[in-house]
C-alpha cells in the first residue's frame, strides 16, 4: 500500500500540480481541501500518513489545521507550504510538532524530498528555511508570544476576509454574541480601533494573501 498523502491549498492550478507531481512518484492522494476546515474534516475521516498544508488558507491557516489534525491523528506527518522562510513561521511551526517546512517557490524539487524525509522519522526544511531557523537559533531569539487564541485567529480570518459577525457565527458554530465577544477582544489585544487594523495585522502575518 502507497504513502496516502492529504492535500490542502485554495487555489486549485497549485493542488492539480501538486497531484501530478505526487502521482508520478507514486503516492496515493487521499484528499484534497481547499481551507484549513476542510482539511481537518477530511483528515479525520481518512489519517492520512502525511498531510501537506498551505500556510495562507481561508477559514483556518495551515498552522490551526496542522494544530487540529495532529490532535485527530497523531502519526500523521505534517508539511507546511508557504511564501514565507520567515523564523516566526518557522518555529511556531516547528513547536507545533509540523515536520516538514517547504518554500512554494521550491515546492517542485523539494516536496517529494521533504514527504521521503519525514517518512523517516527526520525534518525536512527547504534551504532557505533553514538558514532563517539557524539565524534565529544562533541569535538566541525568542519570538514574542501570539496574542490570539487559535479561535480568534478563526475569526480574524474570517474578519479580514469580510464577513459579518453572523456569518462568521454560522460558519464556526457559535453564537452570534460569542462571535462579537471575539471581534471586541482581537481589536483590544491587537490595540486597533477597527476593522482595518485587523486586516493589516493579518497581511503583516502573512494570514491572508494580497
Amino acid at each position: 500500500m502507497g504513502t496516502r498523502v492529504l492535500l490542502a491549498d485554495d487555489h486549485a492550478i497549485v493542488r492539480q500540480g501538486l497531484r501530478l507531481l505526487l502521482q508520478r512518484e507514486g503516492f496515493e492522494v487521499v484528499g484534497e481541501a481547499v481551507n484549513g476546515q476542510e482539511a481537518v474534516r477530511l483528515a479525520a475521516e481518512s489519517c492520512p500518513d502525511v498531510a501537506v498544508l498551505d500556510y495562507g488558507m481561508p477559514l483556518m491557516n495551515g498552522v490551526g489545521a496542522a494544530r487540529e489534525i495532529l490532535q485527530a491523528c497523531p502519526l500523521a506527518k505534517v508539511i507546511l507550504l508557504t511564501m514565507h522562510a520567515d523564523d516566526r513561521y518557522v518555529l511556531e511551526a516547528v513547536r507545533l510538532g509540523v515536520k516538514g517546512y517547504v518554500v512554494k517557490t521550491q515546492a517542485s524539487t523539494d516536496l517529494v524530498r521533504a514527504i521521503h524525509e519525514v517518512l523517516r522519522g527526520l525534518m525536512y526544511l527547504s534551504p532557505r528555511v533553514s538558514r532563517t531557523l539557524v539565524q534565529a537559533y544562533l541569535a538566541k531569539s525568542e519570538l514574542p508570544p501570539d496574542p490570539l487564541t487559535p479561535r480568534e485567529h478563526e475569526v480574524l480570518l474570517l474578519v479580514a476576509e469580510g464577513k459579518t459577525t453572523r456569518a462568521i457565527a454560522e460558519v464556526l458554530g457559535i453564537s452570534v454574541k460569542t462571535a462579537e465577544s471575539h471581534r471586541t477582544h482581537i481589536l483590544k489585544k491587537l490595540d486597533t480601533p477597527n476593522i482595518a487594523g485587523v486586516v493589516r495585522y493579518a497581511i503583516r502575518q502573512g494570514l491572508i494573501k494580497v
